[in-house]
C-alpha cells in the first residue's frame, strides 16, 4: 500500500530486478497499450500478486476454522447449527 507525503505523491522506492527478455517486451508492449509507464505496470502487477496471496492466506485460515464441511470443521457443531438457522432464507447474499 502507497504511503502518501504531504504533497499527495505516493513515496516511491527505486529497486533492481531480472526479468527474462520476452516477458520485458510483453510488458513494454502492454505498458505502451495502455498509456501507463512501465513502472505503473510492475507496480499493478505486484499489488495485484500481492492481494491474491492474501486472499489465498485467508481462505486458508477460515478453511482451518470451518473445514470443507462439516465433518472437518473445528467449530463446535452447536455453534455452526446456531449459525446456519440463524440465516434466513429470505437472505440476499
Amino acid at each position: 500500500m502507497a504511503t502518501w507525503d504531504n504533497f499527495g505523491y505516493a513515496r516511491s522506492m527505486k529497486i533492481t530486478i531480472s526479468i527474462c527478455d520476452d516477458i520485458s517486451k510483453a510488458a513494454e508492449r502492454t505498458a505502451e497499450s495502455l498509456g501507463i509507464s512501465r513502472s505503473e505496470l510492475y507496480t499493478r502487477a505486484v499489488a495485484e500478486f500481492v492481494s491474491r496471496c492474501h486472499g489465498e492466506r485467508v481462505t486458508e485460515r477460515l478453511d482451518a476454522v470451518y473445514g470443507d464441511d462439516s465433518s472437518s470443521s473445528a467449530l463446535d457443531k452447536g455453534l455452526s447449527a446456531l449459525q446456519f438457522h440463524a440465516l434466513s432464507t429470505e437472505d440476499k447474499w
